[in-house]
């Protein structure tokens, strides 16, 4: 999911920790056989996902200070985690990144609603 977005790779830190990056800076992390993923996000989306799932949605360990959320991936609604991978991306890329993306998003018949 995180590898499908605009200049995102990903770059194994801190042992076996899977962080997926835009240049040098993560948007989003967690190991292939964890059971969450922490997430990028602003401290507003961060009280409103913990209010609306405390069982889905928790502070991340060291960076939740700053906002991240911790996702637990046995409950999280698919869909809704990729609106939050994509949103963290949109956090992190640079900006003319994410008009482009949003450009070539617009322009999609299935972002449109058209039918192909």
């Amino acid at each position: 999911m995180a590898l499908a977005l605009p200049g995102a790779h990903e770059r194994i830190t801190w042992g076996s920790e899977h962080t997926f990056r835009v240049g040098e800076k993560i948007f989003t992390m967690g190991a292939p056989e964890a059971a969450h993923v922490s997430l990028k996000a602003s401290r507003e989306d961060q009280s409103e996902l913990l209010a609306a799932d405390p069982d889905t949605f928790s502070v991340a360990p060291y960076v939740g200070r700053f906002g991240w959320v911790r996702v637990a991936l046995a409950t999280v609604d698919p869909g809704e985690l990729s609106e939050l991978v994509t949103e963290a991306w949109r956090r992190t890329a640079p900006k003319r990144s994410v008009r482009a993306f949003d450009d070539a998003r617009s322009a999609s018949p299935a972002h449109r609603g058209d039918t192909p």
